[in-house]
């Protein structure tokens, strides 16, 4: 039986430059699970992010470094609060879906995106869901 999500993040790029790129598409997803579960932001400065409590034992993840560099907010939140890489959905842009459709996957390779590379490098394994 698989782990249960503890920890989501949601892959992006800071500054109102880039707030309407697909590129964001992951902060979007967070931002429209907080509001779901009526959960607020804030900044973590351990994280380098912004972290929201969804319920007892989710969390949700913006981090607010660049795209490139998101495993390092992803890595040090997963180890902060005990989260197995299989208890973890990245939410990440993806160019070979059409607008408005989703795929849910565990594991495999990257595509060459940069946000799930480090991410991958920051857990040790692509053994998560995105």
């Amino acid at each position: 039986m698989a782990d249960p999500i503890r920890l989501v993040v949601g892959l992006g790029n800071p500054g109102r430059e880039h707030e309407a790129t697909r590129h964001n598409a992951g902060f979007w997803f967070a931002d429209a699970l907080a509001r779901r579960f009526g959960a607020s932001f804030s900044h973590e400065s351990r994280f380098a992010g912004d972290m929201a409590k969804a319920g007892p034992e989710l969390r949700l993840l913006k981090p607010a470094t660049y795209m490139n560099l998101s495993g390092r907010a992803a890595g040090a939140a997963a180890r902060f609060f005990g989260i197995a890489p299989g208890a973890m959905l990245v939410v990440h842009d993806e160019l070979d879906l059409e607008p408005g459709d989703a795929r849910l996957k565990f594991g495999g390779g990257v595509a060459g995106h940069n946000g799930l590379k480090d991410v991958r490098a920051a857990c040790g394994t692509a053994d998560f869901w995105r």
